[in-house]
């Protein structure tokens, strides 16, 4: 594609404006690229341009993702309604994080999106005032609805949960090291001392 120099800023910034949508949770926002530019480029130029690569790299942008399932699935489910919202958001993280997993990103969206929102009903511990919560009852209810095999789900929702716990633990072990670092740092400043160096100890 014959691109103008002056253009080759406006690619880079749609390239980062792409790759921030796939990798981060949250993404660059076009404002904060146009203001990295110095705002040599305008946020119309990188949401023309964004389509325009797009488009050159034949990626189908309007594919279904695990997102578009949530609204279909929850009306379906005997949620109590103050619990809703909690579900919700708890589903939308545990698809995030399924981005983040590349065996986890093979399965189907809708198998994405069923597991995420099973692993969300049971770590909510919902089934305490519902039976038909029941991690197993759940399972059924979610293959039955999404038309999806019981066994393949049970599986996708226990990988979910063991990526979970190992990204917990992984974000204990951080802020513990970092605990750890913050300490052995403040006792080195507090084990100096504080005084001048004695003028017949200094060595000329």
């Amino acid at each position: 594609m014959p691109t103008r120099k002056s253009y080759l800023q406006l690619l880079a910034a749609v390239c980062m404006f792409l790759a921030s949508k796939l990798k981060d949770c949250r993404p660059i926002s076009a404002e904060k690229l146009c203001m990295y530019t110095d705002n040599s480029i305008t946020a119309r130029d990188l949401l023309e341009w964004e389509l325009v690569v797009l488009g050159k790299l034949k990626w189908n942008i309007a594919s279904v993702i695990p997102n578009d399932f949530i609204e279909q699935i929850m009306p379906r489910l005997p949620l109590p309604k103050d619990k809703l919202a909690m579900v919700r958001k708890h589903t939308l993280t545990f698809i995030a994080l399924c981005a983040t997993d590349d065996r986890l990103a093979m399965n189907p969206p809708s198998m994405i999106a069923t597991g995420s929102m099973g692993a969300a009903v049971c770590g909510l511990q919902l089934d305490h005032s519902d039976q038909r919560l029941s991690r197993d009852n759940l399972t059924d209810l979610l293959a039955k609805i999404t038309n999806t095999e019981v066994d393949c789900l049970r599986a996708c929702q226990e990988q979910i949960e063991r990526v979970l716990a190992s990204s917990l633990q992984q974000g204990q072990q951080y802020r513990q090291e970092s605990g750890i670092r913050a300490g052995s740092k403040a006792r080195e400043q507090q084990d100096q001392s504080s005084t001048p160096t004695d003028v017949r100890d200094v060595n000329l």
